[in-house]
């Protein structure tokens, strides 16, 4: 929509007009009394600060200001405000993302290709909740950009999309990304997969709980569980399933040859998904594994998903989680025990009632009585 001044009370009234003052000072009170009263008929002014006030802070308290406003200039003004000096960029690079209005947000899907790495991961951050789906394609390219921070929006974008289409893309990511963070994020985006999608997503996963960041097996370990028990396909898909084998078996992540290992059987599986057939790939083999990893934190993740699961195997390992050192994990562990039922954990549940810590001492009252 235009931004067309209608008429406007005398208060606004004043402020418009301190808003072209000569003087820094009072254009910056003007500003700063805007959000007081949040009069639409001000946008018109707001904006001209920003495209055209000599001052750089100013113009970064404008870029404040509109914050928020889903109207179709004052988005494209904030985008264009991405290619100025850095306290406006980032103001304005902040007043994007909390953008509300769809339709507003889809006049961003151009900026995502822009040449400057800050404007297209800014437009994509601000694209992300809103979900739009011409999005996708440009967020797709964008996982191969040099810049890690556009690369780690776009995951963001896809999984926010729910666009299966890029799952083998967010694979590759989740191994063989250079960024840790984007590990991490293409880890975590690689939970919308379906059933069917699977043998593209589990030989990654499985790669990712052996990261060398704890902060990507703790997002590995956190997916697996959100998947589940995953039925795999006929005769295509073996490749995807003796690459889990294998990862599960051992060996590094990064050592010679594995990556590419990794890589062959998600193109298997890119190759295979969506076609029917017999199967399952048991994903708490993989969770089992990682409840020795040297991060608690990454146990603790886990435990959780093996509670999920309802994977009675893992009752030795949950067991021995409920001595460690770590308080979070103890009640984790003995949360997952109760979700999966077996009256075998009795005896260890009746003995974090000695627990030093009353967190665990309620989460193993409350796992004894769901066995009861």
């Amino acid at each position: 929509m235009s931004l067309v001044s209608p008429d406007i009370d005398p208060r606004s009234a004043v402020l418009r007009q301190r808003l072209t003052s000569p003087d820094a000072g009072v254009r910056r009170v003007a500003l700063l009394d805007f959000t007081d009263v949040e009069d639409e008929a001000l946008l018109p002014a707001l904006v001209t600060v920003l495209r055209g006030d000599p001052d750089p802070a100013l113009r970064a308290e404008a870029a404040r200001a509109l914050a928020g406003w889903g109207d179709g200039e004052v988005v494209e003004a904030l985008a264009d405000a991405l290619a100025d000096e850095a306290t406006v960029r980032e103001a304005a690079a902040q007043s994007l993302a909390e953008l509300k209005d769809a339709e507003a947000g889809a006049r961003l899907v151009p900026r995502v290709g822009h040449a400057d790495g800050f404007v297209s991961a800014a437009a994509l951050r601000a694209l992300k909740e809103l979900r739009v789906p011409a999005a996708a394609a440009p967020a797709t390219a964008a996982l191969a950009h040099a810049d890690p921070a556009v690369r780690r929006e776009a995951v963001g974008v896809l999984g926010w999309l729910k666009h299966a289409a890029a799952l083998p893309a967010l694979a590759r990511l989740a191994i063989g990304d250079e960024d840790a963070e984007v590990r991490r994020a293409a880890a975590g985006a690689l939970g919308l997969a379906a059933a069917g999608e699977a043998p593209s997503v589990l030989p990654a996963l499985c790669a990712a709980l052996r990261d060398p960041a704890w902060q990507v097996r703790e997002e590995a370990a956190t997916t697996l569980g959100k998947l589940g028990q995953i039925a795999s396909s006929h005769g295509s898909d073996a490749d995807a399933i003796n690459a889990v084998n294998a990862a599960n078996a051992g060996g590094a992540a990064n050592a010679p040859g594995a990556a590419n290992d990794v890589n062959g059987a998600i193109d298997a599986g890119e190759a295979s998904s969506g076609n029917e057939g017999s199967g399952t790939i048991e994903l708490a083999v993989a969770l089992r594994q990682a409840m020795t990893d040297a991060y608690w934190q990454v146990r603790l993740r886990a435990a959780r998903s093996l509670g999920r699961l309802r994977d009675a195997a893992a009752l030795p390992v949950l067991i021995e989680a409920l001595a460690h050192r770590a308080g979070n994990l103890r009640k984790e562990a003995a949360i997952a025990l109760g979700e999966i039922g077996d009256p075998r954990a009795l005896p260890a549940l009746e003995a974090a009632d000695a627990d030093p810590d009353p967190e665990v001492r309620k989460a193993a009252r409350l796992a004894r009585q769901r066995l009861s």
